[in-house]
């Protein structure tokens, strides 16, 4: 207990160094002044790279690249991983999930810090065929998400494949490997082709896939037994999972990634809190798995009738809960707060409107005071994916036991 304790404690005072110091020192300023010139250097002369492959042009191309790209989208995997819980390989989707939490971090940090543009367009031809899309044209270029989030994940998922089934035959392995960097490859390729990144762009992504991929599977047995059985694993992951937050890096202008990254911070802890419960009853190896006699297509798809609805519904109570109470609470400690989105009440600063309250306020107020005000839809929409992601692992089976599908 004491060793735990102290190693969790060790890693978040070291975050929070890393916080107050790169703060002080101004660093991702400092990344951002040599990294910046050189990667903005390599889109420019991408470009006739780009119109050349684009000069192919193909409708049928057009949706097969556009059709690849939802996929493989942060959208697309928040879909299909609940649905890999309720076919019993529980071990495998709390892999992605949080896998997929960790490349979204990294990635977009790594997007913010070096602030590089995508191809300018018009030369280049852009094709936003859907909303996750034009979102995704509003963010930095490198590295490319699609390509870094296809390498990790399309990596860990034939390695997953290959060490629980066992298979020993060689052309097996190779067959799988070329699937997986066939698709790497057409994602790649795909994301030039519809404009959204340059060459240097697809090779960041694919570069740092591989190198997240090796990290973490190195790690992955050690954080999978901690999340199941570890030792105070929900308040440390809720304490990370804050600091987060407050150590992504600053953009040179406000970009949509850092909104992915609360997202997706808050469906880890919704995972891991819920599993924290949950895992002995719905979620350890020797529960019923999608074709066995006891999880039919028929009890499956009874699943999915009842399960997706319930967790929208638990999303949108989320958010109105969050969207109450945490006003509520930062009024009352004094914090200065700001909606962008989610409240228009409080669309402006409430820094400038309680400049005398802070004033005659305590030690906390005055802290916060000398802060901008914090956009409060931050918290809402951390809570509101937190939600969603505890009632996949905890709600959710529960009403499945009750009703015995």
């Amino acid at each position: 207990m004491e060793g735990a304790a102290l190693w969790q404690g060790t890693a978040l005072a070291g975050i929070l160094f890393w916080i107050v110091s790169s703060s002080y020192l101004g660093v991702t300023r400092k990344l951002r002044s040599f990294l910046q010139p050189w990667v903005s250097h390599h889109v420019e002369t991408g470009i006739p790279i780009i119109l050349q492959i684009q000069s192919h042009r193909l409708g049928f191309l057009d949706v097969f690249f556009s059709g690849l790209s939802c996929v493989v989208s942060v959208p697309f995997y928040t879909a299909f991983l609940p649905l890999l819980f309720w076919t019993g390989h529980g071990k495998l989707a709390r892999q992605m999930t949080l896998l997929m939490a960790f490349c979204d971090y990294f990635g977009n940090c790594v997007k913010d810090v070096v602030s590089a543009p995508r191809p300018a367009s018009p030369p280049v031809r852009r094709v936003t065929a859907t909303k996750d899309e034009e979102d995704n044209a509003l963010e930095y270029g490198l590295p490319s998400s699609h390509t870094l989030n296809t390498v990790c994940l399309s990596g860990y998922l034939l390695h997953y494949i290959l060490i629980h089934t066992q298979i020993q035959v060689a052309y097996v392995n190779f067959i799988g490997l070329a699937l997986a960097c066939l698709l790497v490859a057409l994602i790649g390729l795909g994301r030039i082709y519809l404009g959204m990144h340059s060459l240097v762009d697809v090779l960041g992504g694919l570069f740092l896939g591989l190198g997240i991929l090796a990290l973490w599977l190195t790690v992955d047995e050690y954080i999978d037994s901690f999340v199941v059985s570890g030792q105070n694993v929900t308040s440390f992951w809720a304490a990370l999972s804050f600091l987060l937050l407050f150590a992504y890096p600053t953009p040179e202008l406000p970009t949509p990634s850092f909104e992915y990254h609360t997202a997706f911070n808050g469906v880890a802890l919704g995972i891991v809190a819920g599993l924290q419960q949950t895992y002995h009853q719905f979620h350890h190896d020797s529960v019923p798995r999608l074709f066995s006699p006891e999880l039919t297509i028929p009890v499956f798809v009874g699943r999915m009738l009842l399960g997706i609805p319930t967790i929208l519904v638990v999303k949108f109570c989320s958010k109105a809960l969050a969207k109450w109470t945490l006003p509520v609470v930062s009024n009352t400690l004094g914090i200065p707060i700001k909606s962008t989105a989610y409240i228009p009440t409080l669309k402006g600063s409430f820094k400038a409107k309680n400049t005398d309250k802070l004033k005659q306020g305590g030690y906390l107020q005055k802290l916060f005071s000398q802060h901008e005000a914090f956009d409060v839809d931050t918290g809402i929409r951390f809570l509101q994916y937190a939600g969603l992601a505890w009632s996949v692992v905890d709600l959710v089976p529960s009403l499945f036991s009750y009703l015995s599908l």
